[in-house]
């Protein structure tokens, strides 16, 4: 369990720095640099999310993305300097509940 939150938490900060550096790139007119690091970032992404052990693709992404956007709400906030407000933490526990069922449900 511990594994598979480690690389959840790992594969989102690859995709959500990697985004975050193409966004200072194209949208705030930072060196083209940044850009290039954040492409490099994405495609790490791509690569740490393979290594979950889930059977099947479609339920790997399934419950990243519950993840990516607690981590993305958090992001926002620790480095946007934009507080969450409650229907941001509402949203994202709705999520971890969801990616909760889909990760833990017991299957046949």
């Amino acid at each position: 369990m511990l594994v598979t939150i480690g690389i959840f938490l790992i594969a989102g900060l690859a995709e959500i720095g990697g985004g975050y550096l193409i966004w200072q790139w194209l949208r705030e007119g930072k060196s083209i640099y940044l850009g290039l690091f954040g492409g490099f970032g994405l495609v790490l992404y791509g690569i740490i999310a393979t290594f979950q052990t889930f059977p099947t693709f479609g339920r790997v992404y399934a419950a990243y993305g519950g993840v990516f956007i607690v981590l993305s709400v958090l992001w926002g906030w620790g480095i946007d300097k934009k507080t969450p407000d409650i229907y941001d933490w509402v949203g994202a526990a709705i999520c971890l509940a969801g990616v909760s069922v889909i990760i833990w449900a017991p299957r046949h």
